[in-house]
């Protein structure tokens, strides 16, 4: 039986709420970001996310996640959401 191949990641355009999203190494990011999430060998998940059109990247504080059973599409939703609804701060 073929299961479907997982993607290697997952890329979302948001643009944050209020509060925006705390990364670790520059603090929060507010405005139009781009935010990816990839999966780890280890059932975790990596959430990056940066500025759109902009070179660097940053952690999404909190990150790695672990990947929850619905898969990793639920996880890049939901951070997706949190990010657009603002205060991600880690949480």
């Amino acid at each position: 039986m073929n299961t479907p191949e997982q993607p290697a990641l997952f890329t979302s355009e948001v643009t944050a709420g209020p509060g925006g999203a705390m990364t670790d190494e520059v603090g929060v990011i507010t405005g139009d970001l781009t935010l990816t999430t990839t999966p780890l060998p280890d059932g975790y998940a990596t959430v990056r996310i940066q500025y759109t059109g902009a070179e660097e990247w940053y952690t999404l504080t909190g990150s790695p996640l672990p990947i929850p059973p619905a898969g990793l599409r639920s996880l890049h939703k939901a951070i997706v959401e949190a990010v657009r609804h603002g205060g991600t701060c880690g949480q």
